[in-house]
Parts: structure tokens; sequence; C-alpha cells
């Protein structure tokens, strides 16, 4: 029998219990080399295609009532190379915001402070931004950089809107390289063939809802799909 991993026990557990979860330790530990293997090679991915256009986005914030434009390579501030633009499902013809995605930047929100220590970071929908910023205004976010693409072909470019205008839900980085801007990465499992009974998974790294109900006997379950209202 392999040695234990650990002599820690917990109160009144079985030594089936034990001997189950030493198998599921195992089992974790290489999940954890491999999440590390994937991270490696997703950060030796050579420079991808630089962006064709300069594209030009409306802001809007939470916290003050004026917007403005901002241009993408106006999104790097001094010293921080990377950007992280995360497509939110919000078009003009949705009668309301995607609710997967609101969970995502509900949770999201308050990691900002901590994410733009080293990273840009903003969200972008498709809807005018004074819509989007009714809608983060409903949900209390208060740090999210709030991005509209309603005037111009980011969406689609980028893949994050069909041919026939419907939405889709993607995580881009892009790196600012010598004054040009590159694309580096999207969450494109997105696009990849899913096992059966799955969603693609693609964004589920940093969904933290997904994440703790995999921790519990009952997993993600068949209704646990987010809602914008659970009253």
């Amino acid at each position: 029998m392999d040695e234990r991993l650990h002599e820690l026990r917990f109160p009144s557990e079985s030594d089936e219990y034990r001997a189950a979860r030493e198998e599921l330790l195992r089992a974790e530990i290489e999940l954890r080399a491999q999440i590390e293997a994937v991270a490696r090679k997703r950060r030796a991915l050579p420079l991808g295609g630089e962006v064709p256009v300069d594209y030009v986005f409306a802001e809007g914030s939470t916290v003050a009532e004026s917007s403005g434009q901002v241009r993408l390579s106006e999104l790097f501030a001094d010293g921080k190379d990377t950007l992280v633009l995360y497509s939110f499902m919000y078009g003009p013809a949705m009668q309301a915001a995607c609710p997967s995605c609101t969970s995502i930047i509900d949770a999201l929100d308050g990691q900002v402070r901590h994410l733009t220590q080293r990273v840009n970071f903003a969200v972008v929908a498709k809807s005018p931004i004074e819509r989007f910023r009714e809608h983060a205004l409903s949900r209390g976010w208060r740090e999210v950089r709030l991005l509209s693409s309603a005037g111009n072909t980011f969406n689609a470019d980028y893949h994050a809107e069909g041919s026939d205008g419907a939405q889709r839900p993607l995580a881009h980085v892009f790196v600012r390289r010598d004054g040009a801007v590159h694309h580096t990465y999207s969450t494109e499992l997105a696009f990849a063939p899913a096992d059966p009974g799955q969603d693609p998974r693609h964004v589920d790294s940093f969904w933290p809802l997904w994440n703790i109900f995999d921790l519990t006997p009952e997993g993600r379950g068949s209704d646990s799909s987010p809602r914008l209202d659970y009253s």
C-alpha cells in the first residue's frame, strides 16, 4: 500500500473515508500538476496577431455619470503591458443581460483592485454604454471598467458575436509590444467539442460559482444556473 500523503485525520472519520480521500488527494495532486502544465503552455504561446484596428469604445463608470470614449491602445496603463478583456453577453436586442456573465462579474468586481496591480482589466458589451452602466449599477459593481462596443466591430472580429448578431461570452488577453497591441489568448474552449452533458467550461477557472459547487457532494447539479433575480 502506498505511503500516506499526510497524517491528519478529521473528527470521527472512518478508515473507509480516509482511504477514499487519500485516493482523491492523489488525483487532486495530478490535477494541480496538469493545471500548471497547461498554464506553462499558455505562457509559452508565440505572439498572436496584431490588432487590426485601434478600436474606439464608449466608456462608463458606476461611480460617475459622465462617459467618454477610449481606444483599445489607451486601455494600457503605464508599466502594464497586459490587458484582459471580458466579452459580456449583453447585446442591444437582448431584453436583459446574461445571468451567467453577470455572475462572473459579480465576483470579479471585488477582485479588480487586486488584478489591476499587475494587469489592465475591463468588461465590454455590445449594448450602448448607458444601458450597460444601468445594469452595472443594479448589481452594485464599483470597480470594473465598463466599455461598449456598440460603435465598433470588436465583438465580431474577436468572435464574441455570431453572424446573426448573437453574443458570446469570451475572455481575451492582449499584450503591448514595441508600441503595438497583439492578441495573445482567448478562451477558445468555447468553440471546441464538449464532453456529453457538459458545457464548454471555457471560463470556469475564474468563475467561483462552479468551483465551489464542485467541492460539494451535490456537485453542479442541473438546476443551479445563475439567475438575475432569486426572489
